[in-house]
């Protein structure tokens, strides 16, 4: 079902998979429909995050995402303001 245009979408992973390896994701933080990132900063090897033009993080990508470990990816989180995600949230990465 499609958002509406003001409905406010909450926190998911996406991950892309090669040949049953995951090569990319991103964790879409909570966000209003449409918000675009304005700015990014890389932080943590293999993470970037990318902020809305009020400077509010929207969304953080995993460039290296087999490396990702919870407690850092919580770590950010936390520098960010942002409630920890869970093992169960991070299970899409080890799917393949």
């Amino acid at each position: 079902m499609p958002y509406g245009e003001n409905e406010m979408r909450e926190t998911y992973l996406e991950v892309t998979f090669r040949q049953g390896r995951a090569i990319a994701a991103y964790l879409y933080l909570a966000r209003e429909a449409g918000e675009k990132s304005c700015r990014t900063k890389r932080v943590e090897p293999g993470m970037v995050i990318d902020f809305n033009s009020s400077g509010r993080a929207i969304g953080i990508e995993l460039t290296a995402p087999g490396q990702v470990s919870l407690p850092v990816l919580n770590q950010v989180l936390a520098d960010l303001g942002i409630s920890p995600i869970t093992q169960a949230d991070l299970a899409p990465l080890k799917a393949a």
